[in-house]
């Protein structure tokens, strides 16, 4: 998409960004829009209409007038080569510990949990 710039009312600095919209291919394909930020940023990913590169980026959400909206920033482009979903670590964040299997609690209530029949006479006729 077109990039789009300005300056910002609070600093008086001058500032771009420019979306673009990625597709994840097969039977049915999903899109996403993503906004890289920064002029140096724009330039260093140079982002071609149909290049195949794998996204990171962050999601984020902002209220604006009792709206809620949507923010997704891309912080790095890769070429060339499919990125693990998993495996791409966010700079400055703890590391998860390995994941261990769930033990099942001794006292655990059965999931669902069990229903009761109505008492006969009783108005409540819902499935649920």
């Amino acid at each position: 998409m077109p990039a789009q710039s300005g300056v910002s009312q609070r600093t008086g600095n001058s500032w771009m960004s420019q979306d673009y919209v990625i597709e994840v291919p097969g039977q049915y394909p999903r899109r996403c829009v993503f906004r890289i930020f920064g002029e140096d940023r724009i330039k260093q990913f140079n982002i071609q209409l149909n290049e195949d590169v794998t996204v990171q980026f962050d999601i984020d959400a902002h209220e604006y007038q009792g709206r809620w909206f949507n923010d997704v920033r891309a912080f790095n482009i890769i070429r060339g080569q499919v990125a693990p979903v998993a495996a791409a670590p966010v700079p400055g964040a703890a590391p998860f510990p390995p994941a261990q299997p769930a033990a099942p609690a001794a006292d655990a209530a059965p999931f669902p949990p069990a229903q009761e029949a109505p008492a006969e006479g009783s108005a409540d006729d819902l499935p649920f």
